[in-house]
């Protein structure tokens, strides 16, 4: 597994179910120490242990075949997590499906609505910016 230089902290934990959400709690050490901090928002990935119990979804198709998690007309909400290469917002989905939106500022929080869909990419327009915090 490759294990990029981004990574600001590894631990293990389980997965708790919170009546209508699920949560993994962060260690009070992981904060301590520095490497992140309370109230920001982190990208998270989820490794199974050998001891894992089987998944659910096993029978599911593989993500590959799956096709994009995401429709065209299809309206979500979702952070500006970099700028490409011609100045357009990138924003990450499900399995880490890429979305274009072209005027939307980095870090930004906006709606969108999805009006290109292709098979490793999709396009959307903004249809309102949000607040930060909604």
């Amino acid at each position: 597994m490759d294990i990029p230089p981004q990574l600001q902290c590894l631990f293990s934990a389980e997965i708790e179910e919170d009546s209508e959400s699920f949560v993994v709690d962060v260690p009070e050490n992981e904060i301590q120490i520095g490497n992140i901090e309370a109230g920001e928002t982190y990208r998270v990935a989820l490794l199974p242990t050998e001891s894992s119990p089987p998944r659910r979804d096993a029978g599911r198709q593989s993500n590959e075949t799956q096709g994009p998690p995401v429709e065209e007309g299809e309206t979500r909400r979702v952070e500006i997590e970099d700028i490409g290469e011609q100045g357009d917002g990138i924003a990450r989905v499900e399995r880490g499906y890429v979305i274009i939106v072209p005027e939307a500022e980095l870090g930004e929080r906006v709606a969108i609505e999805v009006h290109d869909v292709q098979s490793n990419v999709a396009f959307a327009e903004v249809t309102k910016r949000l607040p930060l915090d909604e």
